[in-house]
């Protein structure tokens, strides 16, 4: 690595190309899901996994990661989340079974920690009048890569195979790697202290234990000994992961701060809305690819089941790029019930009226929506709630705590459908009914909670902006 400072421009430029293609590996699988259950001889929950894997471990590595960081330098630890990436990419492009498929996936999310690091390299390199510019650019661009990942599956998965959905993107990331190792000079910040391993630990056994018993409910049953043990020993884990949180001097997740009445009723709405927000991955594509001949579905290619996703991706940017405007004048929290609300009756329209493409398309377009109003307003409403020593903390807790609903999420639907599949295979009318209004009632139950949201006066609301940007979370 060259000592010398590159101009920030450069910086920004291959952190950009950085995350670029971790978008676009976050969201490629999505339309492919059902492709990818045929072509791994899987079912339609374990197929769901390649999802929630990600999920689950972005969750874990997200605040360990960051916290690493600060530790022994935002750089180094970028390059090793990168060859991370690298690897579990090349490990499920070669991929042949789900367990491999699984394993590349889980390495991928742990990965989840980049954009913080990216956030915080620009803290450190960026004049300080470019650095809410240069977060708020880096941010726009986990979802305008999503959008890209969702549109660009179909194509690839129809003229190539699935093995190319993972191949392509090294185009973009091995050279990235190997240009941020040798031109993005390393922070001088460093922090004292440790991390809390034993915490890390106790969150992985928990999280995935509840997952596992929820995806495996429908085979094993609701009150087999097996769902039973999984379900009370993984609660008894992340009891155990609180309580080591609390006492640990470095945690990784400032349980402390979920005290505070504005911070744990924002969590538990990112959390609701993560659940329907990634169960659409799941649930949309499934459906609208499901062979007419089964009595529903309109048997789309993959690329078909993309373009059904496209309207949630342009409202989720449009929508989120207006939630400023809309704090300034209202405050945060009316945006966030608006967001939730929306994302509630997009799933209430797909629940009952799904008979033709066009209630699909309005209902992502509502849904994205929603969710780009709800998750640019959590950031404000979570800093308004917490002093300013404090926000990286609580915006991370943040991320976690929508990501571990959106894992939840895809393991729930996975379970309600597969409970549902019939001889032919394919998972029945009302088992997508069921599933559709479950994600309908998270985020209702999201807007009774959001109710409880300490409200603050618009103009606090503008007074709070500037810092907001600062401490953006990239899955805006």
């Amino acid at each position: 690595m060259t000592g010398s400072r590159q101009h920030y421009n450069v910086t920004f430029a291959l952190l950009a190309a950085a995350g670029a293609a971790y978008a676009l590996l976050q969201s490629l699988v999505a339309p492919a899901l059902p492709d990818l259950q045929h072509a791994l001889h899987t079912s339609v929950n374990s197929v769901s996994w390649v999802l929630t894997a990600y999920l689950l471990s972005a969750s874990i590595a997200t605040p360990l990661i960051g916290r690493l960081g600060d530790m022994h330098g935002k750089q180094r630890l970028l390059v090793v989340v990168l060859v991370l990436l690298c690897v579990g990419t090349v490990v499920s492009a070669v991929a042949a079974s789900l367990a491999v498929m699984i394993v590349g996936r889980v390495v991928q999310g742990a990965a989840g920690g980049l954009f913080p690091l990216a956030f915080g390299i620009i803290r450190d390199e960026f004049p300080r009048e470019r650095v809410a510019g240069g977060i708020g650019l880096m941010s726009a661009l986990l979802g305008v890569g999503g959008g890209a990942g969702i549109v660009l599956a179909g194509p690839i998965v129809d003229h190539l195979d699935y093995h190319y959905l993972f191949w392509l993107p090294l185009i973009l990331l091995v050279p990235a790697t190997v240009a941020i190792y040798l031109f993005v000079p390393e922070s001088p910040l460093r922090v004292q202290g440790g991390a809390n391993w034993a915490g890390a630990g106790l969150m992985s056994i928990g999280l995935a234990a509840m997952l596992v018993a929820v995806s495996e409910a429908p085979v094993w049953g609701w009150g087999s000994a097996r769902t039973l043990v999984l379900l009370v020993g993984g609660a008894i884990a992340l009891v155990a992961w609180v309580w080591s949180e609390v006492r640990a001097r470095e945690p990784l997740v400032d349980m402390r701060m979920m005290r505070i009445r504005g911070v744990w009723t924002t969590n538990t709405v990112a959390a609701l809305l993560g659940f329907g927000m990634y169960s659409s991955f799941i649930l949309i594509p499934d459906y609208v690819e499901t062979p007419s001949r089964i009595g529903y579905g309109f048997g789309a290619s993959v690329t078909g089941a993309g373009l059904f996703l496209v309207p949630a991706t342009v409202a989720m940017l449009v929508f989120g790029a207006q939630t400023g405007r809309l704090e300034r004048r209202f405050g945060s929290k009316p945006p966030l019930l608006a967001g939730a609300l929306a994302a509630s009756g997009a799933y209430a329209i797909l629940a009952v009226a799904r008979s033709e493409p066009w209630p699909i398309y309005l209902a992502a377009a509502l849904l994205g929506a929603g969710i780009g109003l709800a998750f640019a307003a959590m950031v404000n409403l979570i800093i308004e709630n917490v002093g300013p020593a404090e926000t990286g903390i609580a915006t991370g807790m943040n991320t976690v705590t929508r990501t571990v609903g959106g894992a939840f999420g895809g393991a729930a639907v996975a379970s309600i459908l597969a409970s549902s599949v019939a001889a032919n295979g394919y998972p029945s009318h009302n088992g997508f009914t069921a599933a559709f209004a479950a994600c309908a009632v998270a985020p209702a139950v999201g807007v009774l909670l959001g109710l409880l949201i300490p409200g603050r006066q618009p103009r606090d609301a503008f007074a709070l902006h500037e810092i907001g940007d600062l401490v953006e979370d990239p899955s805006r």
